[in-house]
């Protein structure tokens, strides 16, 4: 997000520009992935394409780009436009905006650069291309003044559970975020966007499948549930709910109405523009219900226990039996507090080793090499 109030959470009030960031964390690692999160809706494609192939050269083949459209509606304030884009052309412009970058990423074949000081030839130049790009929403000639790196380009992610959403990452995407409360849920959205990409052409298994994983390790599984309320309770209230209750909602302001009234269902046209399909839910909800404003309120921050909290044993067991039946390829995982990415790391990854189903080493020295991606050729179909 690029669009704060004072009710932003607090993750939101202080954050770095992600490439900045991720070029310093380059230079002090070998292996760990670097993905930034840059907006389709208010970057151009060859800035954006180039400020990524230059993080995938610093790198060595570690760049990503999480591809979003920008659900804040208030960011449109900070560029210039007096409101924010709506749900199709977001949508729209990010499937053109991820395809002229791709192309500009192809500017140059696999071995456009000679480099023969004999000769003095630097560039094969029968192997730069232009790619002269006439769209509905944008106008690149190019070529990229950047070389390919040693994983061909970035990797690129996405998340939408939106039918747009899907159609984007089953189109465009390497790997594709996403949240599933039980396997079977996992299983059903794994099946779906697995479909639409090989309906598309593209090899279903190059495209991964990775959603949210909220751990907690315990030294029992009572313990861990203990934990997981512990850290709920400190880290929500009623108050920081409400606040940024709005942000599905355009950022609308909810402190306008009565708590203990009727859920005030006209909220839900200012996110038309936003991540109206989340406010459309709670909306929905809210009038299946028959929510006041707080129930509403409350609703959304109760504690959902997760599926991943236990012992050291029972979070790998979950995390492998998810993973055999075929509902991720991997996780997006989050780990709030440092004192349990120590437990995961030390407790629950050996066992994850010890099943064989987590890397003892890496394969090779790339992103997609540790995600067991293809590198795109150049002129090859997705």
């Amino acid at each position: 997000s690029q669009f704060i109030t004072p009710g932003s959470p607090s993750h939101y009030l202080n954050r770095m520009e992600p490439l900045t960031l991720l070029s310093a964390i380059a230079v002090s690692t070998r292996h760990i992935g670097l993905v930034g999160t840059l907006t389709t809706s208010y970057n151009s494609p060859y800035n954006v394409a180039r400020r990524l192939a230059s993080l995938d050269l610093i790198s060595k083949g570690r760049a990503g780009w999480n591809v979003v459209t920008s659900g804040d509606a208030g960011t449109a304030g900070n560029y210039s436009r007096d409101e924010h884009y709506d749900y199709d052309t977001r949508y729209g412009r990010a499937a053109e905006h991820v395809q002229v970058v791709q192309g500009l990423w192809h500017s140059y074949e696999e071995d456009a650069f000679v480099r023969d000081r004999a000769t003095g030839q630097f560039l094969d130049p029968g192997k730069l291309h232009r790619l002269n790009h006439q769209g509905e929403h944008f106008s690149v000639v190019g070529p990229l003044n950047i070389q390919r790196s040693q994983q061909g380009q970035p990797v690129i992610f996405q998340a939408g559970d939106s039918q747009q959403g899907r159609d984007l990452g089953a189109a465009t995407a390497d790997v594709v975020f996403t949240h599933a409360a039980s396997v079977e849920q996992g299983q059903a959205f794994y099946q779906d966007i697995k479909g639409r990409a090989q309906r598309l052409g593209r090899d279903p298994e190059q495209l991964l499948v990775m959603p949210g994983a909220e751990i907690h390790v315990g030294d029992n599984d009572k313990h861990a549930r203990e934990i997981e309320q512990h850290y709920h309770q400190a880290d929500h209230s009623f108050e920081l709910a409400l606040k940024e209750f709005g942000r599905n909602f355009g950022w609308h302001d909810f402190s306008q109405y009565d708590l203990d009234a009727p859920f005030p269902q006209e909220s839900l046209e200012s996110a038309r523009s936003s991540f109206f399909t989340a406010a459309k839910r709670i909306a929905d909800q809210a009038r299946e219900k028959g929510f006041t404003l707080r129930q509403a309120v409350e609703f959304g921050r109760q504690l959902r226990p997760g599926a991943f909290v236990g012992s050291a044993d029972t979070v790998a067991q979950k995390m492998a039996d998810w993973f055999e039946a075929r509902a991720v390829d991997g996780f997006n995982i989050y780990i709030g507090h440092p004192e349990q990415f120590k437990r995961f790391t030390n407790e629950v990854i050996p066992l994850l080793q010890e099943r064989g189903v987590y890397r003892r080493a890496y394969e090779g020295t790339t992103l997609r090499e540790s995600l067991g991606l293809e590198i795109p050729r150049f002129g090859g179909k997705r």
